[in-house]
């Protein structure tokens, strides 16, 4: 049965490399964590997802129905919760002046629909084993 999943390498200092295929995602740790800030850290990467996810929905959302993407920017903020951890993900999308009026609630559901956000609010079973 062929591999299919990602392989991890440990790098120096405090790098990892995600292998995916024929892609290779580079992460490192801040300088403040030990690392040399030369790639994104893990965690990073997983809120950057987010946001990367939900900007393609919205542009595949204008895409398919012929609307133009000019103008169009998305935010993530990251707000923390009582106990100081992440609490709340607010993505908030500008829409330019002129965009279709009877397309804006749409293209927000439309960024509800991102793939990276639904598997986190329904989260799958995590099995980490010695082999």
């Amino acid at each position: 049965m062929e591999f299919q999943g990602m392989k991890i390498v440990l790098g120096d200092g405090m790098k990892v490399d995600v292998i995916d295929g024929s892609m290779t995602i580079r992460t490192d740790q801040p300088v403040t964590a030990g690392g040399e800030g030369s790639a994104p850290s893990p965690y990073q990467m997983f809120l950057a997802s987010l946001a990367a996810c939900a900007g393609f929905y919205v542009k595949r959302y204008c895409q398919t129905r012929g609307i133009s993407e000019e103008g169009i920017s998305l935010t993530q903020e990251m707000l923390a919760g009582p106990d100081g951890r992440l609490g709340t993900i607010r993505i908030a999308i500008q829409l330019p002046p002129g965009f279709p009026e009877e397309h804006k609630v749409a293209v927000r559901r439309a960024a509800e629909h991102c793939a990276v956000k639904k598997t986190i609010a329904n989260p799958p079973a995590f099995d980490i084993v010695l082999e």
